[in-house]
Formats: structure tokens, sequence, C-alpha cells
């Protein structure tokens, strides 16, 4: 007989495994954003962001909560002192991928 709550527990561990993994291509992240975000926000961990206004984003991967899913909600989302990028989903997968990637 199995019982409920250890087929609930089983799931809820394999879908915690799978969203840790990331769903993007790291590196290729990491490139999307040296070409469309780096003139705005450091990329790379320590650095400091060339405009003071844009958090680096090791600080965004650190920010609590921050996931991977909701980074790529940020990055569908209009924020006033950002320009209106439009990634397509593979792009913003990679670029959410790299930045989850920096969190400690």
């Amino acid at each position: 007989m199995v019982r409920f709550p250890a087929v609930l527990a089983c799931l809820a561990v394999l879908t915690v495994s799978a969203s840790a993994q990331p769903t993007g291509d790291v590196e290729r992240g990491r490139s999307i954003a040296d070409r469309l975000c780096a003139e705005c926000h450091a990329i790379n961990v320590g650095e400091p962001s060339p405009r003071l206004e844009s958090p680096a984003f090791d600080k965004i991967a650190a920010t609590p909560g921050m996931t991977e899913l909701a980074i790529k909600v940020w990055l569908q989302t209009p924020h006033p002192t950002m320009p209106n990028l439009m990634l397509p989903t593979d792009d913003r997968e990679d670029v959410a991928a790299y930045i989850a990637s920096l969190k400690k």
C-alpha cells in the first residue's frame, strides 16, 4: 500500500531538484549579457555596474527568494529605468540561467 504523504514527499523532492537545474545555457547567457546588458549592468561577480542605478547581476542573483523563474519574469517586466528589451524566449532563458548561476 502506497501512502499518499510519501508520494507527495517524493514529488516535492523531484520538483525541487528539477527547479534547481538551470533551464537555459549559462555560457550563452553570459555572452548575450555581455553584448546587451554590460553597458549598464555589471555582469561579472564583484564588479561595479557602469551605471550606479543599474544593479549588478550578482546582486540580483543574491536577492532573497530570487530564482531563475523570478529572473525570467523580471526580464519580461518593463522597468522605468531600463530600455524595453524584447528578448526571444531562448535568449531570456539563457540570460536568466546565467544570472541565477551567480548566486552564491
